[in-house]
């Protein structure tokens, strides 16, 4: 008999797959592997003043936001907005969007990438931001 529980996913506070972007942070929590790459599940912390990854879109891929702490302001298109905490925004497929801390104080995100996959472009993100990062 299978144990129904052998897939579960539990994890603390912090814990998950970091990767260190300057000041940012992402930490994977679900991925391709625990997920047959139906989705991604990670957090994402901006230090204050601390610039997103940058414009760009995902011809394929949907991206959820869930804004836990802070304020972190979204480029939804041509549409800047500041979201709060408890904040939610989906950005669809082939939207334009970038998200970035521009207060005083930390802030951080919940993203859901559906399908998955996003975590395999990690280390090549981790290697840009070595070089690129101020």
């Amino acid at each position: 008999m299978q144990d129904e529980t052998s897939s579960v996913i539990y994890l603390q506070q912090g814990e998950g797959r970091a990767y260190a972007l300057g000041g940012m942070q992402s930490i994977f929590k679900a991925d391709g592997a625990e997920t047959a790459n139906a989705y991604s599940i990670s957090e994402w912390w901006l230090q204050p003043h601390q610039p997103g990854p940058g414009a760009h879109l995902h011809e394929a891929n949907d991206d959820i936001f869930y804004v836990l702490e802070g304020t972190v302001t979204f480029l939804l298109g041509e549409r800047s907005i500041d979201a709060g905490k408890g904040a939610f925004i989906r950005v669809p497929a082939g939207v334009m969007h970038d998200f970035s801390n521009t207060s005083d104080a930390r802030a951080g995100l919940l993203n859901i990438y559906i399908p998955g996959g996003f975590e395999a472009d990690m280390p090549a993100i981790v290697d840009w931001f070595k070089t690129h990062a101020a």
